[in-house]
């Protein structure tokens, strides 16, 4: 009973902070049309593609995170006090792998997060903006190198089951970054509302994390003195091939905004950027059922227990794919509803137009499917869509570029259509075929 409800507060906070995210979203994608000229609001969503670089710094590596603290949690509890309790030797690994954690993570940042500031600057030399965009852009930055360090230890405490307390620090920091945006945005401070709102919301969440779990923190860190054990045997290898697929993810789900920035300049990839904002807003809000049982699911492989597995996957499955269609059919509602209205046609009018959204919505319904089928498999610390991710990489970049050069921008996720329909049977065969072989069935 103990474990229904903290699964149901799990996910009763997931919504809460999504439900925000619900409220907040729409007031950004209504803000920046109104105070932002459409060239700044291309290099904003610039910002953000550029920083989503950080994908090759992460490369999946905060999902073994949070998938290997999952596995060794599985033989643990907490205590009232809010610290571990269990074997020694379970308590000695998860703190050597969170030492292993900071040290790899620590690492990673000093080696790219200087590239992906330079590669922001050669944009703004190649676009004579420099001077503009230098300082909001060097504020961005910092940001995110303080954010993904966030995300890697946020990653490691999620796998011990506490996604009820990460969703209440995520939510604060949500609720301030909001306020920061608004705030700036009206007072037409412009893009610095984006570097100032992330500099301040990394700093908050980095400042919540050693303040709610420093106890925690440091009883793994003195539990594992002493104690050595060859986290890189384990976690190399899985890293390879973790890294194949989610640098593949970059150019599947990023270089849109660059790649537009590029071929039409800066008003079309604001267009690009607010559209992928909005389908992107759907996919996320439909996919905390299956985020919130990432741990759960883990401990199940973890323990073998296929049955209870399935079924909790199933159900939190079909869920995930009604919320989609439900809130779509929302936006669709609303627009029909209250599309002529002035200031609903000024903000429709810095979107891509309805075709192309039409074609960003199927696949990213396809993209959720594939998504919780990925969970599902990687909870088994195996990575199987390696060659899938990669020839889909390769094949949507080859197509997005040749339709971005000769086609209108209305076209311009036709690239990305494409590569589901090969991709998806692929993907469902693979899911099939390793769950009935790792699981003897």
């Amino acid at each position: 009973m103990l474990k229904i409800n903290q699964q149901r507060r799990d996910l009763f906070f997931t919504l809460v902070n999504q439900v925000w995210r619900l409220i907040s979203g729409p007031i950004t994608l209504l803000l920046i049309p109104l105070y932002l000229s459409p060239e700044q609001q291309g290099y904003w969503y610039l910002f953000g593609s550029l920083a989503a670089l950080s994908v090759f710094a992460d490369l999946g590596f905060s999902n073994i995170i949070l998938q290997f603290s999952a596995h060794e949690f599985a033989f643990l509890h907490f205590t009232d006090e809010g610290l571990l309790e269990g074997e020694e030797i379970y308590l000695k690994k998860l703190g050597s792998f969170f030492k292993f954690t900071i040290k790899w993570i620590s690492t990673i940042c000093v080696i790219v997060f200087p590239v992906i500031f330079a590669i922001g600057i050669a944009f703004f030399v190649r676009d004579q903006v420099l001077g503009t965009y230098f300082l909001p852009w060097t504020l961005y930055a910092i940001g995110s190198l303080i954010n993904f360090f966030n995300n890697s230890i946020l990653s490691f405490i999620e796998g011990l089951n506490k996604i009820e307390a990460i969703q209440k620090i995520r939510f604060r920091v949500a609720v301030l970054n909001t306020v920061v945006l608004v705030v700036i945005l009206v007072l037409d401070g412009n893009i610095y509302a984006l570097a100032i709102g992330s500099l301040l919301s990394a700093s908050s969440i980095f400042i919540s994390i050693f303040g709610s779990f420093r106890k925690l923190l440091k009883q793994l860190l003195d539990i594992s003195k002493g104690f050595v054990y060859s986290w890189k045997k384990e976690v190399v290898p899985l890293f390879i091939r973790y890294a194949l697929s989610f640098s593949s993810g970059y150019f599947l789900f990023q270089m849109y905004t660059p790649l537009m920035h590029y071929f039409h300049g800066p008003v079309y990839s604001g267009k690009v950027g607010i559209t992928i904002a909005l389908v992107t807003a759907i996919l996320n809000m439909s996919s905390i059922w299956m985020y919130t049982i990432i741990p759960k699911m883990n401990m199940l492989i973890s323990q073998k227990s296929w049955q209870a597995l399935d079924s909790l996957f199933i159900k939190r499955l079909l869920l995930s794919i009604g919320t989609y269609l439900f809130i779509t059919l929302g936006v669709f509602v609303f627009l029909a509803l209250f599309g002529n209205f002035w200031i609903i046609l000024k903000i429709i009018s810095r979107f891509l137009p309805g075709i192309s959204l039409v074609i960003l919505i199927v696949c990213y319904f396809i993209q959720l499917l594939i998504n919780s089928w990925a969970l599902y498999l990687r909870g088994h610390k195996q990575e199987p869509y390696v060659i899938p991710s990669i020839v889909s990489a390769l094949w949507t970049a080859i197509t997005t570029f040749i339709v971005g050069k000769y086609l209108s921008p209305v076209w311009f996720f036709l690239g990305f259509a494409s590569g589901y329909i090969w991709g998806t049977p692929i993907c469902y065969m693979i899911y099939r075929k390793c769950k009935m072989v790792w699981h003897g069935r």
